[in-house]
């Protein structure tokens, strides 16, 4: 049998015009292109297996091909590798194809050599689906996305049907999968979910793989995106990177689309009949589901996502920090002239100095911080008042400050350290005035008198001013500055004494 290979069209061109056309080896070799010998060797292949046109024409290619070129049975049969276990092996960090070989010849030493071992593995990758072929090392990349099918919620109120989100992480090496519903995809949902898969991993990987989300991403670009600043305190805060997938390239998160695939299949459709009225109670029955989906023996791998995880992901993730992340959102803001700004319908105050300054507001769902060049400025507890506001004093001016220290109590107990004719003047303005600003303001004027003319004189003055039926700090001060405090008060008008009494007085009831 001729060694050589031939196209199978050349080779039935051959033989037709030999076995039909009866031309010479000559002239079918230029025809065809090819030497004569070849043509000879065909045609005498041909006639030792006894093929004639007829029985030609009724074989396919690969039938002909076979009784042409028969395959030689090797005399040697050497141990074939586990593809599928090799691949696993490869996503373990630092594993080779050359250490697998190595390996594989300790366990079988008349196995494939090198090459052909390498050829193999190829081979079975190259027929793997698109999301197989990439190689993820153990512990490398957790890859999350939001479902394109959505959840449901009803009301049980109205029974209004409301869609949820459906979030999606899986491992790379593992396909270890987690899935949660959420309201949103906003910011803090998006992290919150975030921190949620990587407790619930037990592990942090060494970056984390989203698509350019807004809550991920505040600016686009292929080559050097820009990273939205609570998702960046996501990463510090458990020592990781993002990684954000390139616009518009889904094999960059394969993985997590083909996972995104299953949950929709294996989550989201086996509940399709289940009605939900919270948003817990829906998560519950995931946690279900997906647990139920990482025991699953899967078929490529002949093993759980569960079994991988402990046996590739485990060991190479990163520690999970001491403490829980707490979501926040960030703000640029700016000071009004009363040194506050706003968020979310309240104020809050900032240090007085920093007016006119670009400021940022880090928010969590307890706390509120200010940051000014990154350095942090202030804190305060968080409030929820609408049209609230919080002060602190140490953020006032040191004239606004005192002023603010000022409260009914402690100016009625500076008033008794005057005299008692000061402390019943300032208890009667703080009760008439109809804002207590203005009171405030005439009492801290009593107290300016005091430290200009002594606590005896404003004293005096005070109830000489109260005599006269004075509500302010002004008559006290005309009265200090005429030195009218010293002289005695006017005696009290006498009551008119009642005139005879006789019988041509009417009296008052006469003319009632």
């Amino acid at each position: 049998m001729t060694t050589e290979r031939l196209d199978m069209h050349v080779l039935r061109e051959i033989l037709r015009q030999k076995l039909v056309l009866g031309r010479t080896h000559r002239d079918i070799a230029a025809s065809v292109r090819v030497s004569a010998g070849k043509v000879g060797g065909v045609c005498l292949d041909a006639r030792a297996l006894g093929l004639d046109a007829e029985s030609i024409d009724a074989m396919s290619d690969a039938e002909l091909e076979a009784r042409l070129y028969p395959k030689t049975p090797p005399t040697v049969v050497r141990p074939e590798p586990d593809c599928a276990a090799l691949h696993l092996e490869m996503r373990r960090p630092g594993v080779t194809l050359a250490l697998l070989h190595v390996e594989f010849l300790g366990a079988h030493p008349d196995g494939l050599r090198y090459t052909a071992f390498c050829d193999r593995y190829r081979e079975w990758v190259k027929r793997r689906s698109p999301v197989m072929r990439q190689t993820h090392v153990a512990g490398d990349k957790l890859f999350v996305d939001y479902a394109g099918m959505k959840a449901k919620l009803v009301d049980p109120q109205t029974r209004e049907v409301v869609e949820v989100e459906l979030f999606v992480a899986v491992l790379g090496a593992s396909n270890y999968t987690y899935a949660e519903a959420t309201r949103t995809q906003q910011v803090t949902d998006f992290v919150s979910s975030v921190s949620r898969a990587i407790d619930f991993i037990g592990g942090v990987p060494r970056a984390i793989v989203p698509d350019q989300l807004k809550s991920a991403v505040i600016k686009a670009c292929r080559y050097d995106p820009t990273i939205q600043r609570t998702t960046a305190d996501l990463a510090r805060h458990y020592a990781t990177t993002i990684l954000p997938a390139r616009p518009r390239s889904p094999r960059d998160k394969a993985k997590v689309e083909g996972g995104v695939l299953i949950a929709e299949r294996w989550l989201l459709a086996r509940i399709r009949n289940e009605v939900f009225t919270s948003l817990g109670a829906l998560n519950v029955r995931l946690a279900e589901l997906t647990a139920d989906l990482n025991g699953r023996e899967m078929r490529d791998y002949k093993a759980s996502r569960r079994e991988l995880l402990e046996r590739l992901d485990k060991p190479a993730l990163g520690a999970l920090p001491e403490h829980p992340f707490e979501a926040s959102s960030w703000k640029q803001v700016a000071l009004n002239i009363d040194y506050h700004f706003e968020l979310d319908h309240h104020l809050y105050s900032a240090p007085h100095t920093l007016l006119r300054e670009e400021l940022w507001v880090r928010a969590t769902a307890s706390t509120v911080e200010i940051f000014h060049g990154g350095e942090r400025v202030g804190a305060c507890v968080r409030s929820y008042v609408h049209g609230g506001r919080t002060t602190k004093s140490e953020h006032m001016p040191s004239t606004h400050r005192a002023h603010a220290e000022w409260t009914p109590s402690r100016i009625l107990a500076w008033a008794e350290t005057v005299g008692p004719s000061t402390h019943a003047l300032c208890e009667v303005i703080l009760r008439e005035r109809h804002h207590p600003e203005w009171g405030f303001r005439s009492c801290l004027g009593l107290f300016r008198l005091a430290k200009k003319y002594g606590a005896a004189r404003v004293d005096a003055a005070s109830q000489r001013a109260l005599y006269a039926g004075a509500r302010s700090y002004r008559p006290v001060k005309t009265i200090l500055q005429h030195g009218l405090e010293a002289q005695p008060l006017p005696e009290a008008e006498r009551p008119a004494t009642t005139g005879p009494t006789h019988g041509n007085v009417r009296g008052r009831d006469y003319y009632h």
